[in-house]
């Protein structure tokens, strides 16, 4: 049996005083055995949420890396300083990433293996857009997404690896994929993800992530392959959160 991983994006949200009372809230809360539950914070308060929850089983990530080492990269952080920071997530190539700031499949399989190679959980983002789901060419998208990302790395860093299914229509819309529509895409990424690996795929983790609330995750942990939740919007708020780890 699969574990369930219930990740929060914090995106460019919350400031420092809301974070220490987040924190305070959630310090003490209850993780079952079979779930793992991280937050995701925006660099200059990782700090601040790793000392605050040092005591807890939630892990703490980062929301991006860059693929070298170190240099003269003016403005971003690689693998290995989040690795010195005490990261134990990191989300790659989530679709704001790709749209806003350029990250290329190529770009995204480099932080992969960045990430991968400094022992830090990889969160892989991977979804269509709206047109794409459409047109009838959103698997197409994807199954291109995973087979670059996944291109060149062996069997035990694929199960090191989460995928976060995430259409990118539904992502701070408000719209959500139905419960059946999200279990097709993530068992197709299970698909995909068998031919290259075999029977490893089955231990590979997959979420899916969209206006991910209250009122839709217990629908969606009753799907057989989906594996969690990475949340946005219903994540910044301490009582929310914990309430989805307690579902998943």
């Amino acid at each position: 049996m699969r574990r369930k991983a219930i990740v929060a994006n914090w995106k460019m949200n919350m400031d420092s005083a809301s974070i220490g009372e987040f924190c305070s809230k959630i310090q003490d809360m209850t993780i079952k055995d079979d779930v793992i539950a991280g937050i995701c914070v925006p660099a200059l308060y990782f700090t601040q949420v790793k000392t605050a929850l040092d005591k807890s089983k939630i892990k703490i990530g980062a929301q991006n890396a860059y693929f070298e080492e170190k240099g003269a990269y003016t403005g971003e952080i690689s693998a290995a300083m989040l690795k010195d920071a005490g990261a134990e997530l990191c989300i790659v190539g989530h679709s704001e990433r790709r749209q806003l700031f350029g990250d290329t499949d190529e770009i995204v399989s480099k932080k992969l293996k960045a990430v991968l190679s400094k022992e830090i959980t990889p969160i892989l983002c991977v979804g269509e857009v709206l047109a794409q789901r459409e047109e009838g060419t959103h698997k197409d998208h994807v199954k291109k997404q995973i087979e670059s990302a996944f291109s060149g790395i062996g069997k035990e860093d694929a199960k090191k690896i989460i995928v976060a299914y995430e259409p990118i229509w539904a992502i701070g819309t408000g719209k959500v994929a139905s419960a059946e529509d999200a279990e097709e895409m993530c068992g197709f990424i299970r698909s995909i993800l068998a031919l290259k690996y075999g029977d490893i795929a089955e231990s590979i983790l997959i979420q899916y992530g969209g206006s991910v609330k209250l009122e839709n995750i217990s629908e969606l942990m009753k799907m057989q392959n989906i594996d969690g939740a990475l949340v946005g919007g219903a994540s910044l708020e301490a009582q929310s959160f914990e309430s989805l780890v307690m579902k998943a």
